[in-house]
């Protein structure tokens, strides 16, 4: 069964995403998921940063297994279609038997801002004495949309969203679609909730423009040696990640800053008020995408076809 793009729209929710990625993280960081480490081959189209990827990730959790196939092309933005796509193959962990293969690209896109809210509903109760009210985008892509429509879900508090993107036009588009405001890079830093989702592969976000008590999300920069943090947000933010593993392999920004990682976001979730998440300074809360995460949304298309 081959299910697209349009159907999976149709099924999947933030309603039911969210708790799941929440469960499927505890499941994770309790060691209950298979999952080795992503194959990532380089697709040589072309030179520097447009030079595209090729990745494979498969993964066992519960009754299922499954496997994505993702690209990610840089310069397709330029062309007006998506830096990511992605299948998504689901197969019955009893028997083997394929259940179905669904586009991914909505998937990989709802996932990745279901972990955040996840992390963020956790997170800013344990940090954030009153609840933060502004919301600071960097970046005006897919990410962008996606994470204001996710955390409206567990952020009802959300008010002020302020997006910065290096192209004007496309901060300006963003802002209006999200009912925010197209401002400078340093008032977007500046808000109590900061959201890093660039394609950039030097630092974008600089700590000196963050707030001392700054929730910062950071989806973008994926790879060994690309970075959108600078080394201030890194040495003077908590951090806290989706996974230790993952992020210390794939995390740029972790590796080229070396800094180190506190917990994982499963094991807060697992006992949040044991956690020492600090009242006073930075939490950074750093994602690179994890094949558990395609594997929990492309259950829930399933079963809501069943």
């Amino acid at each position: 069964m081959y299910i697209s793009e349009e159907e999976v729209r149709t099924v999947l929710t933030y309603e039911a995403l969210i708790p799941a990625i929440r469960q499927a993280l505890i499941d994770y960081s309790a060691g209950k998921v298979e999952q080795p480490a992503r194959l990532i081959m380089r697709a040589g189209n072309a030179e520097g940063r447009r030079n595209g990827w090729f990745a494979v990730m498969p993964v066992i959790h519960g009754d299922v297994m499954g496997v994505k196939t993702v690209t990610f092309f840089p310069g397709n933005a330029e062309l007006g279609i998506p830096t990511h796509m992605a299948m998504v193959e689901l197969l019955d962990r009893a028997t083997g038997e394929p259940l179905a293969v669904m586009d991914g690209r909505l998937i990989t896109e709802m996932r990745t801002a279901a972990v955040s809210a996840a992390a963020f509903a956790t997170l800013a109760r344990l940090h954030f004495e009153r609840p933060p009210k502004s919301f600071g985008i960097i970046g005006s892509g897919v990410q962008a949309r996606a994470h204001v429509h996710a955390l409206r879900h567990v952020w009802r508090e959300m008010g002020d969203i302020r997006v910065w993107s290096p192209n004007a036009s496309r901060a300006e588009q963003c802002a209006a679609e999200l009912g925010g405001r197209a401002v400078p890079i340093e008032e977007s830093a500046a808000a109590d909730v900061v959201l890093a989702a660039t394609l950039s592969a030097q630092p974008v976000l600089q700590g000196r423009w963050l707030a001392p008590d700054a929730l910062v999300l950071a989806v973008g920069a994926t790879g060994a040696t690309v970075r959108e943090l600078d080394d201030e947000v890194m040495h003077t933010s908590y951090l806290v990640v989706e996974s230790r593993d993952c992020v210390g392999r794939e995390s740029g920004d972790v590796l080229c800053s070396g800094a180190k990682i506190e917990a994982e976001i499963g094991e807060i979730f697992t006992r949040p008020d044991a956690a020492p998440i600090p009242r006073t300074g930075r939490i950074l809360f750093k994602t690179v995408g994890m094949a558990i995460e395609d594997l929990t949304a492309a259950r829930l298309v399933w079963k809501s076809r069943e």
